[in-house]
């Protein structure tokens, strides 16, 4: 079969396992609670567009040297998927980070955690892909354990509830980012798919910093050095870890995978914020960890078949 220079192919062999490297886009991406907290003297959607803006930026001369002739080649269609990608990872921040000031953390995560959902019931109208009953039990449990994490601590009220829809638009938008992610790395290098992607997210949180006049300089250093740990941590090796993986997963195991964030973010603010747990946070942790092993066990034995 026949392909272009650069490209992957339908057939072509992962060169290191992709469980090993969602493990490890799991432990990457937990850290961006983390270093958000360390960067909080900025405002969030400030927060959001360094980390993608700066990760942008290491990426420009990786893609210039590696993939410049494929995004030359660009169908229109395919570039204006993936500017669609990094718009809707552009909205999943600018909604779950902005729900914060509105919301509890508890509420937030747990909402914009519910993404496996939606992209179960996104899944058919995107990729045109269908979801397995192992896939699906997956998700179900995924999502259960999340609601226990969080059980007890919703708040309601006006603003309580303005945050909730934040995090749940963020959500939704996490789920579309994904299954588009899902159509075009089945065609596209990491490296091209990626720069494209996390540039027009960049693009659009900074149109949006810019326009809203919020301070975009005068930090401490503690932020600065929090701001390129967050773009390349959770972002370049996280969320590229993922899209890596998005060869050989379907966007709904990405997705289950992804609940292991809070668990991450958990185990390490214990050790440093001394944040300690609930019957809760280990209860539904344990049915996170079972579905994110569920679903990838599911993938394995549907390749093998």
């Amino acid at each position: 079969m026949k392909h272009s220079p650069g490209m992957d192919t339908a057939v072509s062999a992962p060169w290191v396992n992709p469980f090993f490297a969602l493990v490890v886009g799991v432990f990457a991406v937990s850290t961006g609670a983390i270093f958000a907290r360390l960067a909080g003297e900025a405002p969030a959607l400030v927060i959001a567009a360094y980390r993608v803006g700066l990760a942008t930026l290491v990426l420009l001369p990786v893609a210039f040297f590696t993939a410049r002739r494929e995004l030359m080649r660009l169908s229109g269609a395919d570039l204006r998927l993936a500017g669609f990608s990094g718009l809707f990872l552009a909205l999943h921040f600018a909604t779950w980070i902005s729900s914060l000031d509105y919301t509890s953390v508890t509420n937030s995560v747990v909402l914009v955690n519910t993404n496996p959902l939606w992209v179960g019931i996104l899944t058919p109208f995107i990729t045109g892909e269908r979801l397995g009953r192992t896939a699906v039990v997956s998700i179900l449990i995924s999502v259960v354990g999340g609601v226990i994490i969080g059980y007890g601590d919703f708040e309601t009220g006006g603003k309580a509830l303005l945050g909730d829809a934040l995090a749940l638009a963020g959500s939704i938008c996490a789920a579309v980012y994904l299954l588009i992610g899902r159509r075009l790395r089945q065609k596209l290098t990491l490296t091209a798919y990626v720069t494209v992607c996390y540039g027009s997210a960049a693009v659009i949180l900074w149109a949006m910093v810019l326009c809203l006049r919020l301070p975009i300089s005068g930090f401490s250093t503690n932020t600065v050095t929090a701001f390129w740990a967050m773009a390349l941590i959770p972002q370049l090796i996280g969320h590229t870890s993922y899209n890596w993986s998005l060869r050989w997963f379907s966007a709904g195991t990405i997705a289950v995978s992804l609940l292991g964030e809070p668990i991450g973010s958990s185990i390490m603010a214990y050790f440093l914020f001394d944040e300690g747990f609930t019957v809760h946070k280990l209860l539904g942790g344990g049915l996170i960890l079972f579905a994110i092993y569920l679903a990838s066990r599911g993938e394995a034995t549907k390749k093998a078949g």
